[in-house]
């Protein structure tokens, strides 16, 4: 169960989930072969994923990728008094104006007509690489790797 709570193996137990139901390419003068060249359209359909592990999948990647109201972020620290030390806390302040310089060079970009990736017909900003974030599923943000337990790697 340590495992489960760590995130890398969640990611990789993700990642296997996709790759259970695929098939190889069957082999000539097998009936998988004949079905394959006499309907391949019917061939191709019973490797696709089946609907209760493509909901499955998405649900798990859902549940993963959502941010607590309550987390950490990268360059923050839940409680200021975590050091007494002056050089600790003047690098972690300088690290902290690192990240938010970043975010906001971010920001002005997604606003930059020259990036089309960033600024084309459908307007949706690139945010995978904000520092910080919000309850829920945001698709931005980084919690502090001392959130997850990690025993199990």
């Amino acid at each position: 169960m340590d495992c489960l709570s760590s995130p890398c193996c969640n990611q990789l137990w993700t990642i296997s989930i996709w790759r259970l139901p695929t098939k190889s390419s069957p082999e000539k003068g097998t009936p998988e072969y004949d079905e394959l060249m006499a309907n391949p359209d019917k061939a191709y359909l019973k490797t696709v994923t089946s609907q209760f592990l493509a909901v499955l999948g998405i649900s798990l990647v859902e549940i993963l990728s959502k941010h607590s109201s309550d987390e950490v972020y990268l360059g923050q620290r839940d409680t200021p008094d975590w050091t007494s030390d002056a050089e600790p806390l003047q690098a972690f302040e300088k690290f902290g104006k690192k990240l938010a310089d970043i975010e906001e060079r971010i920001l002005r970009m997604n606003s930059d007509e020259k990036f089309r990736n960033r600024y084309g017909p459908v307007k949706m900003p690139y945010t995978l690489l904000y520092p910080t974030s919000k309850g829920g599923l945001t698709g931005m943000g980084f919690p502090t790797v001392s959130q997850f337990n990690l025993k199990g790697l």
